[in-house]
C-alpha cells in the first residue's frame, strides 16, 4: 500500500486526501486548524492537528517515511516553502505542490518540489480543451505534457489508416486503440481505413491535439 501526507485542508486538499483514500492509499491529513482537521477525521487514515512549519512535528508524524507528499496551502507562499524545503531534508520522494500564481510554482519548484500545480488554472486547461476542440471526446492527464484523448478523427482522415496518416511522427502521437460504437480494437489495426463512427484513443502531447483537429 502506498502512503501520502497531505498537508493543507482546505478544498484542494480536502479532496485530495479523501480521494487518495478512497483508492485504498495510507492517508495522513495535516492542518493547523483543528476545525478542517475534524472535518476529514472520519474519511482518511488518520488526521493530525498540527503546524507543518515545524520540522520537528514532520518527524514526529514520519514524514521521511511517506512515499509522496502533498502540500496545499497555496495561498501561503512562506509556509508551502518551509513545509516544502523540511519535507526535502526529510527525504520525502515526491513533493507535489499547490501553487497561487507562477511566481510562487517558480520557487517551489527550486525549492525542491517535484511537481508544482495551479488547480484552478489546471481545470480551465481541461474544460477549455473540451469546449473548444470538436471532436475531443475525454481527456485524460498523465503528466504535465501527455495525456490520453478520445479523439473523432477530422473529416480529412476518414478513408485513411493511422499508418498512412503517419500520425506518430506527425504529431507525436501514439494510438493505443481505435473504437467503433461499443467495440474498442487493442492495439488498433494501423492499416484499417477510418470512418465516421471511428473514434481514436490516443497518447499524445497536450499541446499537439489542436494541430490534429486541423487535419
Amino acid at each position: 500500500m502506498s502512503s501520502c501526507i497531505v498537508i493543507g485542508l482546505g478544498r484542494f486538499g480536502a479532496e485530495m486526501a479523501t480521494k487518495l483514500f478512497e483508492c485504498g492509499e495510507e492517508v495522513v491529513a495535516v492542518d493547523i486548524n483543528e476545525t478542517l482537521v475534524d472535518k476529514i477525521v472520519d474519511r482518511v487514515t488518520r488526521a493530525v492537528a498540527a503546524d507543518a512549519r515545524d520540522a520537528d512535528v514532520l518527524k514526529k508524524l514520519g514524514a521521511g517515511f511517506f512515499d509522496r507528499a502533498i502540500v496545499a496551502v497555496g495561498s501561503d507562499l512562506a509556509a508551502s516553502a518551509l513545509i516544502t524545503m523540511n519535507l526535502k531534508t526529510l527525504g520525502v520522494p515526491y513533493i507535489l505542490c499547490k501553487a497561487h500564481d507562477d511566481t510562487y510554482r517558480e520557487i517551489l519548484e527550486r525549492l525542491g518540489a517535484n511537481r508544482v500545480i495551479i488547480p484552478e488554472r489546471e481545470m480551465a486547461d481541461k474544460l477549455s480543451l473540451g469546449l473548444t476542440s470538436t471532436g475531443v471526446m475525454e481527456y485524460i492527464e498523465l503528466s504535465n505534457d501527455y495525456g490520453i484523448v478520445e479523439l473523432e478523427p477530422p473529416q480529412g482522415w476518414f478513408g485513411k489508416s493511422i499508418r498512412g496518416l503517419d500520425l506518430r511522427n506527425r504529431y507525436g502521437a501514439n494510438v493505443i486503440a481505435l473504437r467503433q460504437g461499443e467495440n474498442l480494437s487493442i492495439p488498433p489495426d494501423i492499416d484499417a481505413p477510418m470512418d465516421e463512427g471511428t473514434t481514436l484513443v490516443m497518447l499524445v502531447r497536450y499541446d499537439m491535439v489542436n494541430e490534429m483537429k486541423k487535419g
